[in-house]
């Protein structure tokens, strides 16, 4: 069948839209009961926006909104070029409803209408790029997913709540979090001690990961994923930007089976090695787990490739200065500042913690004392405030500092990492010893460390 280009009328309700703006005109408070959901852009016509941004500015400016306010200000603003040529219309539109009970009715029309036209509108933009195929196959579905996910995210506006509906949510989670202190926290971590000071991961979670190259800030990170994949039976997205899939699951194969990350790479495995990696290689394959290397990501383009997953439960990015940002700066900082905040607007939206591993800056070398802090936080100082945990990874022996441990051997103290809370919104701070076996690229809680040693 020949295509034909078939004229149609686009999605419009101009009685809808002359009864709002006609309702507001019979009660002004009537404003307030849908100027949370419609916007200027929601109106069809230049008439009507103008019309309707002129109501809004006379309310907010506690003026009394009538025909004669109106048409001054319209004249004012351009829209007639006196008041009798506004007259008439506004006159129309006065007498055009009866009453405002209504109004909320009429609005939805409006609304419905404009999410329709904006979804026509997408879909052409959409086909006019594939018909052209400047760009990728994956960049044009990236950008169609994105274009109609913002028409989805502009509809979803929120009332406020009351507190007693929000206090009965509230007491039912605490009457079941006593019942089984188990089943209502957040994603643990899978390391006893760090669960028993964050709780586990909270939905909506920025969870910040810093250290300095060498601390084992990746396989930290993948360890939470493993063993959250594990646990809780739920699918867990990885972006990894500096190194390849191929690569990233070799380092989860060795902290899982502890085999040598040095016999991963040249491959003289003995015949436990083998076994062991078998046995690691069936519990990996069971875990809900995803792995994406595009190099240099932006927020945008993991919203789109996240979306697309079911049942998400957690989100790990390795790293954040190596990510993209969706509005290019000369300014990295500013750069790196957007990135931050837009990764906790995607936790949000997903209802998922996410973790984010970051670089530190070298302020840690010209100390004294090489514990990390959050003013060395590389690029920008927004990533402290948007994050809701920050921890920071350090290893004394990194810095030789086992010297200064007293009562232990020096082996042990060769295998100690700690976790530093430097910032946690929902409750406690402080410093968490852990386990650390290079070898195995794996950390551990310390009550497991002695059977971790004798282990290796």
């Amino acid at each position: 069948m020949e295509f034909q280009d078939v004229q149609r009328q686009l999605p419009v309700s101009m009685e809808a839209e002359q009864a709002v703006l006609g309702s507001v005109l019979v009660d002004p408070d009537s404003l307030n009961q849908v100027a949370d959901f419609l916007t200027a852009d929601s109106f069809s016509t230049d008439y009507h926006r103008e019309i309707w941004l002129a109501m809004k500015e006379l309310y907010l400016h506690d003026r009394n909104i009538d025909v004669v306010t109106l048409i001054d200000i319209l004249v004012k603003r351009g829209v007639y070029k006196n008041d009798e040529e506004g007259r008439s219309y506004i006159t129309i539109l006065a007498e055009l409803v009866p009453v405002a009970a209504n109004i909320k009715d009429y609005a939805t029309i409006v609304r419905d209408k404009s999410l329709l036209r904006q979804l026509i509108e997408a879909c052409s933009e959409i086909t006019e790029t594939a018909f052209s195929a400047h760009d990728e196959v994956e960049t044009i579905l990236e950008r169609a997913e994105q274009k109609i996910f913002s028409i989805v995210q502009g509809n979803n506006n929120r009332n406020f709540t009351h507190i007693k509906d929000v206090l009965v949510g509230v007491y039912d989670h605490l009457r079941k979090l006593n019942v089984d202190p188990d089943s209502m926290k957040g994603i643990p971590t899978g390391f006893g001690d760090l669960d028993r000071v964050l709780v586990g991961l909270g939905e909506s979670d920025l969870v910040l990961v810093g250290a300095r190259p060498g601390m084992g800030k990746t396989s930290f990170a993948l360890n939470i994923a493993s063993s959250a994949a594990r646990n809780t039976k739920k699918a867990v997205a990885v972006f990894s930007l500096e190194m390849s899939c191929e690569q990233l699951v070799q380092r989860m194969i060795s902290s899982e089976a502890l085999i040598d990350s040095y016999v991963m790479r040249n491959g003289n495995l003995s015949g436990d090695d083998w076994k062991n990696l078998a046995h690691a290689a069936s519990a990996l394959s069971e875990c809900d787990i995803w792995i994406d290397d595009t190099t240099g990501i932006s927020v945008t383009g993991m919203k789109a490739k996240l979306r697309r997953l079911k049942n998400l439960g957690l989100v790990v990015i390795d790293y954040l200065q190596l990510m993209t940002a969706d509005k290019q700066s000369d300014n990295r900082a500013q750069e790196v500042s957007d990135i931050s905040r837009n990764l906790k607007l995607l936790a949000k939206e997903l209802h998922v913690p996410v973790i984010c591993c970051a670089q530190l800056n070298r302020s840690t070398e010209s100390r004294t004392e090489k514990i990390p802090m959050l003013s060395d936080l590389r690029d920008s100082g927004a990533i402290e405030q948007d994050a809701d945990i920050v921890m920071f990874l350090y290893r004394p022996e990194y810095y030789n500092d086992s010297k200064e441990a007293k009562g232990g051997t020096v082996e042990i103290q060769q295998n100690i990492a700690q976790v530093i809370v430097a910032k946690n919104r929902h409750g406690a701070t402080g410093k968490v010893d852990m386990g650390w076996f290079g070898q195995y690229t794996k950390f551990t809680s310390l009550s497991d460390l002695n059977d971790q040693t004798s282990a290796g």
